[in-house]
């Protein structure tokens, strides 16, 4: 018997060449194999007789090996086997190609079960080079795995049995008996062993529910324990301030939904202890206004903000919006960007240490070692999904007083909530679910190439009208490898600056220019000076033109459903009317369909989620959390809300999972942790 934390080598079967694939595979463990779950199953619980098999796709055909014909050698290095097989009521030749051992392994008069696709001509069916395993009647499914060289699924599943017979402590269990009982989940012994050989499709099922199930109550176990160990920090202590000032600044009433979030805010700057808070909302919803009201009430308090963006465009934006906010409100704000020159760096770092700056709008140049606040007391980080755990974290050991800045997290990426919950559940959740007063939906129109001319007409109408256009395209330029009818911005500005659109200024915007160049790009299309902006996603995240009424979307079908609705933010910022137009030869798409019905981005999302399942959503990695091995494929929502809602009752009753009940759990918590890093 071996230990789960064995080096895989030990195992029966392994050795060392072998355990030097699996560590390709991030195997290194007799545990990490037992998790190294089947991407896939063949199912050879409903063979086809050979005269039915289908052509259109693969199938398992049970039959017993009639003959076996010579070696036929086609050319040097090519041999060809052939071997007739039979169901007792039809025949089936099976051809492979340069496999003599495997060839020789298949014995005359015995039954094997073939899984292949099957071809034919004359009524005769054919096989050419099947998997084949001897017939089992208990063989329902046979895993399949994602491989490396080297190693097959035949291969992984032979040791994954023999580590299932001989590994020790699969019967200790870390979820407790009454959680099992209460969720309805088989034992993990039982699910590790139908996860990988299923005795049928009711057992993979369970199988799949109990480790999902068990994935999530960890990573939720982890992000309750975070979010209890933030709140024992010393928080940069607030008092309440009069707010009048800050609503005199503008014009207009903020939404009553920007109105509760700040006050979600402001009371938690209140408290004892650090504010963790996720700022969601739609496009154009106003988070902004929400962030600037914070960022007011801690300089009211005599404390400094860091707002962190994620690009430099995105950033000096929010500086040039931020810096005429505040010109009249005695609010000092400061931008710092690696583009900046060495002595420009230097001023803003010396004004910073020395709390000159009030207000620091930055890139990750904020995060740099010599950059020094003399009083941090609010990070704000705007479009969390580009930035990691780790990163948001780094900002806020940034104070030298002792006391923890509160820290506000703004995303418009619209995730529907019980997600929202589980990527950011060490965060308390504000959302804007209100579009401020005259934001007028963006129509939505799907065509496809043939029609590209007239939507050009289109874009030259508006343009002729004063207003400003977006051309988006999937890729930057043309390559060797580019597949054929994609559209790159390079070629597709000069081609319009030169054929179509050549009486207005074109401007081309993608991510490998340099900082300097996108900057004066923005710059161009805000002032007017560039009419039609070309462009790649680097304008998908809050670049604000309200003059810009008309977007076309080149290869819409390349883009995920959340992705295209943040694209299409970038127009209706203004009073006119607006457009977006996606092109795609997937005039059928409903995802691409779905998108043309609705301007809300929670619906958006939704609709994404049912249409391609959590798998893009969790992305877990890009929030410096685990990856998950199961739950990415989630099916049943529900499960999620079960699982956070079992975690939470367990921290309630034992906040630092003391109990010897929880002792694995514990274990399993700061296993996953250690793994990810966060």
């Amino acid at each position: 018997m071996a230990a789960l934390s064995t080096n895989i080598q030990y195992l029966k079967g392994v050795g060392e060449k072998r355990a030097q694939l699996y560590g390709k595979l991030g195997i290194f463990t007799i545990g990490d194999l037992l998790e190294y779950y089947p991407r896939d199953y063949i199912d050879f619980s409903h063979p086809f007789p050979i005269a039915h098999a289908p052509f259109d796709r693969p199938c398992a055909i049970r039959a017993k090996v009639s003959a076996k014909s010579p070696e036929q050698r086609i050319r040097r290095g090519l041999s060809l086997f052939k071997v007739l097989v039979t169901d007792g009521q039809s025949d089936m030749l099976i051809t492979f190609f340069n496999a003599k051992y495997t060839v020789s392994s298949l014995k005359e008069e015995q039954v094997y079960l073939f899984y292949g696709k099957a071809a034919g001509k004359f009524g005769r069916r054919e096989m050419a080079s099947p998997l084949f395993f001897p017939d089992d009647p208990n063989l329902s499914f046979s895993p399949v795995y994602p491989l490396t060289e080297g190693l097959s699924s035949k291969i992984i599943a032979a040791n994954v049995r023999q580590a299932l017979d001989t590994a020790e402590g699969l019967d200790c269990d870390p979820l407790p008996d009454t959680l099992r009982e209460a969720n309805d989940l088989c034992s993990r012994k039982d699910a590790l062993g139908n996860i990988h050989f299923p005795v049928d499709e009711r057992a993979l099922v369970r199988a799949r529910r109990r480790l999902i199930f068990e994935e999530l109550l960890y990573l939720n176990l982890a992000l309750g324990q975070a979010k209890r160990a933030s709140q024992k920090e010393p928080a940069a202590l607030m008092k309440p301030v009069p707010m009048q000032g800050f609503y005199s600044l503008f014009p207009f009433s903020l939404t009553g939904a920007q109105q509760r979030a700040i006050n979600d805010c402001l009371t938690d700057f209140c408290r004892a202890a650090p504010m963790n808070r996720l700022l969601q909302g739609d496009v154009g919803s106003g988070k902004t206004m929400v962030a600037a009201a914070c960022a007011y009430f801690s300089a009211q308090n005599g404390y400094q903000t860091a707002m962190m963006a994620p690009t430099e465009i995105l950033a000096f934006q929010h500086y040039q919006t931020w810096s005429r906010l505040f010109q009249n409100a005695g609010i000092s704000v400061g931008f710092l960007s690696g583009s900046l020159t060495a002595a420009a760096k230097r001023q803003i770092k010396e004004q910073l240490a020395a709390g000159e700056i009030q207000i620091i709008v930055g890139t990750h140049a904020l995060l740099q070692d010599s950059v020094l606040f003399q009083r941090l007391g609010l990070v704000i980080t705007d479009e969390q999904h580009r930035f990691g755990v780790s990163q948001r974290m780094a900002l806020t050991q940034k104070t030298p007083d002792g006391q923890f800045p509160h820290v506000l997290v703004m995303s418009a990426t619209p995730i529907p909530r019980t997600l929202a919950f589980m990527i950011y559940g060490d965060l308390d959740l504000s959302i804007l679910d209100e579009m401020p007063k005259g934001r007028r939906p963006v129509k939505t129109y799907l065509i496809d190439p043939p029609k590209r001319a007239r939507a050009y007409g289109f874009i030259r109408k508006h343009l002729d009208m004063g207003e400003q256009a977006y051309i988006v395209c999937p890729l930057v330029e043309q390559g060797e490898n580019s597949p054929e009818g994609l559209e790159a911005a390079v070629e597709e500005a000069r081609y319009l600056a030169e054929r179509v659109f050549s009486d207005y200024a074109v401007g081309i915007l993608h991510g490998r220019m340099k900082s300097a160049e996108k900057e004066q790009v923005m710059a161009d299309f805000q002032n007017g000076k560039i009419r039609l902006l070309v462009a790649t996603t680097v304008i998908e995240v809050g670049v604000d033109v309200p003059n810009a009424t008309v977007m076309m979307i080149q290869n819409a079908e390349r883009f995920g459903l959340s992705q295209l609705h943040q694209l299409r933010g970038r127009v209706g910022r203004g009073r006119c009317e607006s457009f977006c137009i996606l092109v795609s030869r997937q005039t059928d798409s409903p995802r691409l369909r779905a998108i043309c019905k609705t301007n809300d981005g929670f619906r958006v999302a939704e609709e994404d989620l049912r249409l391609r399942g959590p798998g893009d959503f969790f992305g877990l990695r890009q929030h410096g959390l685990p990856t998950m091995k199961l739950a990415g494929l989630l099916e049943d929502m529900t499960l999620v809300e079960q699982a956070r809602s079992a975690a939470m009752n367990i921290l309630r009753s034992d906040p630092a999972l003391q109990l010897s009940e929880h002792n694995e759990l514990k274990k399993r918590v700061e296993q996953m942790l250690t793994t990810a890093g966060a």
